[in-house]
Order: structure tokens, then C-alpha cells, then sequence
């Protein structure tokens, strides 16, 4: 399966994605209002635009039959030595495809070309399959933190991975 960095092209794909994922993942999770205005301004096409040319950001897409399916957005800590997994999402009708997977591998494999020494993710703490996600590939849970999505609060556990970043097998 191809995946490769993001371009200008794929932005309203991306959102799709997004959008498509949010739907199925966080309805027991998120109000309906509440998930919207989080795709909207998370996703928001200018948004993704402006990630695109970040420096120490990772912006993937898979594709399946020259369609975007996933895409993956990571970004160096400001120290450099951290990577984050900051979003990470499979269109529902192309999982346990190892789309996940592939995208996990190849943005580890560039955040530690440029330079991490471990990669965090953050999954939503009620979120079961996003935090079994990242356990079956040996990340590790460290903490509880919060996030804010529309104008609610949400506890979100962040998961780390160190070197070398060599993924559990399924």
C-alpha cells in the first residue's frame, strides 16, 4: 500500500478521513455538536494546509486504489528529542487492513530521521480501540492528561514508545 507525504491535494481527503472516523469512533464518547466542532476546527482545511510546510511535522497519507484511506500527523517536541503522534486515523471501511499499522512504521521511521529518541501518542481515554491500538504495538501508557475539543474537556492517556522503535507484531 502506498503512503506517502501529504500534499495540497489530498487536504479535503484528509478531512474526509477525519470526519468518517470521528463518526464511527467517539458517538458513545462526544455530543454530536461537540464532535463537529472539533473535526471543524482540527481539521479545517487552512489548518491542514498550513501543517503541510511546518518544519518537524510529519503529515502522511495512505492510499488504496489512488484513494486516500488514512493519514497519519506527527511532529517533533520543540526539545527535538520527542516525537508525538498527534493524530492517526483509518477510514472505518479499511481497517484491519494494517493501514494503521503501515502509518504507525513509517512515521516513526521519520520521526526518528529527524532526530526523536521516543514517540508519544494520545488517544482519547475513553476511546477503547484507539488505546488498544497503541498497546498491541508496544506502546507503553505514562500518563492521563486533558484535552480540550469544542469547549469541553475530555482525559486523554499518552502512550510512549522508545528507541528503537520496533512495533509488537499483531
Amino acid at each position: 500500500m502506498p503512503i506517502r507525504a501529504a500534499a495540497e491535494d489530498d487536504v479535503d481527503a484528509i478531512c474526509r478521513v477525519a470526519q468518517r472516523a470521528w463518526e464511527t469512533d467517539y458517538p458513545e464518547i462526544l455530543t454530536r455538536e461537540t464532535a463537529e466542532k472539533g473535526v471543524g476546527v482540527w481539521y479545517a482545511p487552512e489548518q491542514i494546509r498550513k501543517e503541510l510546510d511546518q518544519d518537524g511535522t510529519v503529515l502522511l497519507v495512505a492510499e488504496r486504489d489512488e484513494t486516500v484511506v488514512g493519514f497519519a500527523h506527527a511532529a517533533l517536541s520543540e526539545a527535538g528529542a520527542a516525537g508525538n503522534v498527534l493524530r492517526l486515523y483509518v477510514h472505518p471501511d479499511h481497517r484491519r487492513e494494517h493501514v494503521g499499522r503501515e502509518l504507525l512504521e513509517r512515521t516513526c521511521t521519520e520521526l526518528a530521521e529527524q532526530g526523536a529518541d521516543r514517540i508519544y501518542g494520545m488517544v482519547l481515554t475513553e476511546n477503547d480501540p484507539g488505546n488498544a491500538f497503541y498497546s498491541r504495538f508496544g506502546f507503553e501508557a505514562v500518563d492521563e492528561r486533558e484535552t480540550t475539543i469544542g469547549n469541553e474537556s475530555y482525559p486523554e492517556t499518552r502512550y510512549v514508545l522508545e528507541q528503537p522503535f520496533t512495533l509488537n507484531q499483531e
